[in-house]
């Protein structure tokens, strides 16, 4: 199916981050990409992708901006980058990697690495581990852009998240990464656990390896691999209406039966409530007194991390 797009002009600007947009076009909820598309203002004509909308996914509630043709052409590209993201495809660009900056360590000598299968994981897991420097890994298999994260801008700002690492094909943190293997390695550096998961929103076919939940796979056997510990935050609900999600998800065990070694699974933990205070907290439309199961075994999994650490 080819994009979809349509030609508009910026009717309101809701909210700027430094890396998102949430705004309308013609009255049609968008979000915009700045490190993508340059600086977005009012009255600008922009291109927006309408596709995941207009086909009422459950991730597509909004378009996206595609380009700006007021002020976002002819763009420079990013000082010194030449790997692109996203090659050969219209939204080819360049980002600067870190691998570029010379090779790295590649012992990560027992680094905690919590493998989550959804994004909605990764706040409790993350409450799980207070007071450590987490680095958060993004994989693909959901939404590419971390800063189309909310939940991730709300553990940044309460101190859970130390720095970010996107693994490409995704984009927009603080370190771009080739692979996930480099991006534990740079996680070694300076943090005490890393936390990867694949953005908001999954891909997924009801099948048993076509789904985005898969990235945790890899990355549990990229920590095995360089000598870290993996740490499986396991799927697990009372609530989901689809027997394969019930109890323990299809998800979790196709991830188990694809790494290539002995993770840690823990089941759920005490305490994860208190700990979680505050944070965003939502799976599928569904909260902690909806589906408690769920963010208790995901909290686990950060209480088993920082367990490795004592």
């Amino acid at each position: 199916m080819p994009l979809s797009l349509r030609r508009g002009r910026v009717s309101a600007i809701r909210e700027r981050h430094d890396a998102l947009f949430r705004l309308e076009v013609d009255g049609v909820a968008c979000v915009a990409y700045p490190s993508l598309t340059g600086p977005v203002e009012l009255d600008d004509e922009v291109l927006v992708n309408v596709q995941a909308r207009e086909l009422e996914l459950g991730s597509g509630g909004f378009d996206v901006l595609y380009a700006n043709l007021t002020r976002g052409l002819e763009l420079a590209p990013e000082e010194g980058a030449h790997v692109m993201v996203l090659p050969y495809t219209p939204l080819q660009h360049a980002r600067l990697h870190v691998e570029e900056a010379g090779d790295l360590e590649w012992d990560l000598r027992g680094l905690p690495v919590v493998c989550c299968s959804l994004h909605s994981q990764v706040a409790p897991v993350c409450a799980g581990l207070a007071d450590l420097r987490i680095a958060y890994v993004q994989l693909a298999g959901g939404a590419l852009p971390v800063s189309l994260s909310d939940t991730v801008r709300a553990l940044r700002e309460r101190g859970l998240v130390a720095a970010t690492a996107a693994v490409a094909p995704c984009f927009d943190a603080d370190v771009q990464c080739v692979s996930v293997a480099s991006a534990l390695a740079w996680a070694r550096r300076e943090h005490d656990v890393a936390v990867c998961a694949i953005g908001p929103g999954i891909v997924g076919t009801g099948t048993r390896f076509g789904h985005g939940g898969l990235a945790a796979a890899e990355a549990a056997n990229a920590a095995l691999a360089l000598g870290g510990v993996p740490v499986i935050a396991a799927r697990v609900s009372a609530a989901d209406e689809r027997p394969r999600h019930r109890g323990v998800s299809h998800h979790t065990e196709a991830v188990l039966a694809l790494v290539r070694g002995q993770p840690v699974v823990p089941e759920a933990g005490e305490g994860w409530r208190e700990a979680c205070e505050g944070l965003p907290l939502s799976h599928m439309g569904r909260g902690p007194d909806d589906d408690p199961d769920f963010f208790a075994s995901a909290y686990a999994a950060g209480v088993a991390a920082r367990g490795l650490l004592a």
